[in-house]
């Protein structure tokens, strides 16, 4: 039997009908967003992150009907009116994808990490982002991509 689930996606109210089996990503993806991939089914690529009231969560293992009163944020969301915020655009400049297929776990898990810790260390980076995986193996692109970011949100006096 489906649930009433109410929620705010990407800073807008949803309502949606969740069979009790679906996890975070089937749902997003039947309301259009595909950024949150399942890949590994484990929760331990980090291709399914999405962010749930702040938090990174495995969407892949995280229940659909959880999200009922919370707070999603997806990649799709808009992060800076009419352009892209400074995640997005170091991810650009130091071409830190190849595929693509992990690109949307990584800039979130970057947004979470620069939110929490403006001025991270390489070995900072490289332990917050351990739970992402890059088949195509880039990074180093990855990790120049996170230092840029964080300095481009401290010249625009970016805090979160």
């Amino acid at each position: 039997m489906n649930r009433t689930i109410k929620f705010k996606l990407n800073g807008e109210a949803v309502t949606a009908e969740v069979p009790p089996h679906w996890n975070l990503v089937e749902l997003l993806q039947n309301l259009g967003l595909n950024g949150a991939r399942e890949s590994c089914g484990q929760g331990m690529c980090g291709c399914c992150t999405v962010l749930v009231n702040g938090a990174a969560v495995s969407g892949c293992l995280y229940l659909a009907v959880f999200a009922d009163g919370a707070e999603v944020a997806t990649v799709e969301r808009p992060a800076v009116e009419g352009g892209l915020d400074a995640v997005q655009e170091a991810f650009i400049a130091r071409g830190a994808f190849q595929c693509g297929f992990c690109t949307p776990g990584f800039v979130l898990m970057t947004r979470q990490l620069l939110d929490e810790k403006p001025d991270p260390t390489e070995d900072e980076i490289r332990h917050y982002l351990s739970g992402n995986l890059c088949r195509c193996a880039a990074y180093p692109e990855i990790i120049e991509a996170v230092k840029l970011a964080a300095r481009m949100r401290r010249e625009q006096g970016v805090r979160r």
